[in-house]
């Protein structure tokens, strides 16, 4: 009996980035010893939440082949990623594997017709240059996001609003029945009244077609409408994972508490006092020894200002706090 290789796997993945210059220079650990791993067979979508310069995106990008690990590994199907990228198996992971970004005017050139992008996927990954099948093959994938191929064909980026034009970036992600979809920060450039229009679609994708997706974000409210698990990351590392009903609605990591917190609630009657002690981008909270999140968390403890904590095993989830270690 062959071997069955999980879709995905995230084994320890560390990014390490030198900033500065000179006697200035230092490393900086963009993501730190990050795991997790996607089931074959069992498609799901998985969310990588936190505040923005959290390490998602670099991550995301390794998952992508796009960026190198510094240490650990990214397996797709048992092989590794960067192999795959580098070798002649580079267009099959391609199309196994692809992307949706967060602007999506910034996907499309505004000089070109957007359909001639997706008839170029087709041709290039699908259909091998016919331009009857290519058409045919665009206008399936484009029925799968609600948009026919009479709408597109022949109309710049500027002809379409956001969530149009982020539903034919949607598309042309699906020309080459990928089995994952790495979507980052895909609903940040639309306006509300379609978030959860896009979000809906990705469970379609995800239910009718076994379609996994990878979803990227930092807002917690449309996260929680669509994950089935849940990654919280704060400075690289990945602090808090479990289903997401588990992780959002009884959160076990300080910093995971504090990031529900900070999220209103649409009720005037009950406003929100607190203070949000979150910030963007800090170098030295990357550089802090111990717990990264020691210098704003409310529970810390003499421990956490000198050790790493392990990740911890509760329940169905898994935190990286001392609080749970024994």
């Amino acid at each position: 009996m062959p071997t069955r290789h999980k879709l995905l796997s995230i084994n320890d993945v560390t990014k390490v980035f030198t900033i500065g210059g000179g006697f200035q220079r230092a490393r900086l650990k963009a993501v730190e010893k990050a795991s997790f791993a996607l089931e074959e067979g069992k498609p799901e979508i998985f969310t990588l939440a936190g505040e923005s310069g959290c390490g998602k995106t670099t991550l995301a990008k390794m998952i992508l082949g796009l960026l190198e690990p510094t240490d650990g590994e990214v397996l797709h199907s048992g092989r590794s990623v960067q192999d795959l990228v580098k070798g002649d198996q580079r267009d099959d992971f391609n199309k196994k594997v692809q992307a949706v970004f967060q602007n999506p005017f910034e996907t499309f050139n505004p000089l070109r017709p957007v359909d001639t992008y997706l008839l170029e996927t087709a041709r290039n990954y699908v259909t091998g240059g016919s331009n009857g099948a290519s058409k045919n093959a665009v206008a399936e994938a484009l029925d799968l996001v609600g948009i026919s191929y009479s709408l597109v064909e022949d109309r710049y980026p500027h002809e379409f609003s956001g969530g149009q034009l982020q539903r034919i970036s949607i598309a042309r992600a699906l020309i080459t029945a990928p089995s994952l979809i790495i979507a980052d920060e895909p609903v940040s450039m639309v306006d509300a009244s379609l978030k959860m229009s896009v979000c809906n679609l990705f469970k379609v994708l995800k239910e009718e077609h076994q379609v996994n997706v990878i979803y990227i974000t930092h807002d917690l409210a449309t996260a929680y409408y669509v994950s089935d698990r849940i990654a919280i990351m704060f400075r690289g590392n990945i602090v808090e994972l479990g289903p997401v009903n588990t992780v959002l609605v009884e959160p076990k990591h300080p910093y995971t508490r504090v990031l529900k917190d900070s999220v209103p609630e649409p009720d005037p009657s009950n406003k929100w006092s607190g203070r949000i002690k979150l910030s963007g981008f800090e170098e030295r909270d990357f550089m802090r020894k111990g717990c990264k999140f020691a210098g704003r968390c409310p529970e810390v403890k003499a421990i956490c200002e000198e050790e790493d904590p392990p990740m911890v095993a509760i329940g169905s989830g898994m935190v990286k706090c001392h609080l749970y270690a024994r």
